[in-house]
C-alpha cells in the first residue's frame, strides 16, 4: 500500500476512522493524515496509534486535541491555521466525525467563517448497525443518545413513534436495560428491535428480537462495549371516519375548504386529495 502525501490545499478536512477494526479505514482518510499540516483529534493517542498501525508519521506536525470540552481558543486556533494556508484535518475518536461528535461546532464555525470543508467518509456505527440489523433501512431517523431519567426518556421516545422510520440510538452500556423497559411502555411488547454491540469488534454481538423478549434478556444483564439500539417502525394509528369528520368540521369553522383538508390531512398523515373530498362534502352539507 503506498500513501500519497501530496499536499493538500487550505481547508478542514473531516476523516472518519473505524468504529473497532483498524483495518476498516479508507486509503484516502490515510492519505489525508499523511498531508494535513495540523491534525485535530477528539483522542490524540488515538489518531495516534491509528496512523502509527498503518505506517503514517506524525513527523512533527501539530496534533490537537479537540473534545467537547475543547474551548473556543482551541476552535480558533484550528480556523486561524486554515486561514494561515494550511490544512486541518479532524479524526474522530471511533467513526464519522459530526454524528454524535464534538467535530460539529468546529465545522459549524469553519462554514461560518467561509472556509473549505470537506469529508474523507468511512465507517459510521450508525450505518453499520443499520446494514445487519434486518430492519426496514429505506427511512431510518438517527435519534443520538436517549436522556437519562426514566421519565424524560420516555417523553423522549414517545416523540418518535410517530416518525415512520427506523429508530437508531446510541446507548450507554449501563442504561439499555432500562431503554428497553422504557420502550416497551412506549411501543409495545411486539415492535422489533435489534441490539447492536462491539461492530467490527472482536466480540461483535448482534441480538434480535421483540421488544418485550429484549428487555426481559437485557434485565439483569451487564453489557459492555460500545451499543446501538434499532427499533422497527410503528404502523402508526388510523383515524376513523367519525374523527375525520370531527377535525374538518371544527377546522371549516374558521378556514377554507382547501386550507382545512390541508391541516387535517396533515395532522392525521391521510392522503389530501382524500380529505379534501371530505371536507367538501361536509361544506355542500351545511
Amino acid at each position: 500500500m503506498q500513501i500519497d502525501a501530496t499536499p493538500l490545499a487550505p481547508g478542514l478536512y473531516f476523516v472518519a476512522t473505524p468504529i473497532g477494526t483498524a483495518r476498516d479505514i479508507t486509503l484516502r482518510a490515510l492519505d489525508i493524515l499523511a498531508s494535513a499540516d495540523v491534525i485535530a483529534a477528539e483522542d490524540t493517542r488515538t489518531v495516534k496509534h491509528l496512523m502509527q498501525l498503518h505506517g503514517v508519521a506524525v513527523n512533527g506536525r501539530p496534533v490537537v486535541a479537540y473534545h467537547d470540552h475543547s474551548g473556543p481558543g482551541v476552535r480558533d486556533r484550528l480556523l486561524g491555521a486554515i486561514n494561515e494556508g494550511k490544512s486541518v484535518a479532524y479524526a474522530s475518536e471511533a467513526g464519522t466525525p459530526l454524528v454524535a461528535d464534538p467535530g460539529y461546532q468546529l465545522g459549524r464555525a469553519a462554514i461560518e467563517a467561509d472556509l473549505p470543508v470537506t469529508s474523507a467518509p468511512g465507517p459510521s456505527a450508525v450505518l453499520a448497525a443499520l446494514t445487519v440489523s434486518g430492519l426496514p433501512s429505506d427511512r431510518f431517523l438517527f435519534a443520538g443518545f436517549a436522556p437519562t431519567s426514566s421519565s424524560a426518556r420516555r417523553k423522549w421516545l414517545q416523540s418518535l413513534d410517530q416518525s415512520g422510520a427506523t429508530l437508531v440510538i446510541y446507548e450507554s452500556p449501563k442504561r439499555v436495560g432500562k431503554l428497553l423497559t422504557d420502550s416497551v411502555q412506549c411501543f409495545g411488547e411486539e415492535r422489533r428491535a435489534v441490539i447492536c454491540r462491539e461492530l467490527t469488534k472482536r466480540f461483535e454481538e448482534t441480538a434480535r428480537g421483540t421488544l418485550g423478549s429484549l428487555a426481559e434478556s437485557y434485565a439483569d444483564r451487564k453489557v459492555k462495549g460500545e451499543v446501538v439500539v434499532l427499533i422497527d417502525r410503528g404502523e402508526g394509528q388510523k383515524a376513523d371516519a367519525a374523527q375525520i369528520e370531527d377535525a374538518l368540521r371544527t377546522a371549516l369553522a374558521d378556514m377554507s375548504v382547501k386550507d382545512a383538508a390541508a391541516k387535517v390531512s396533515s395532522a392525521l398523515n391521510l392522503p389530501r386529495r382524500d380529505v379534501y373530498q371530505a371536507a367538501l362534502a361536509l361544506s355542500r352539507e351545511e
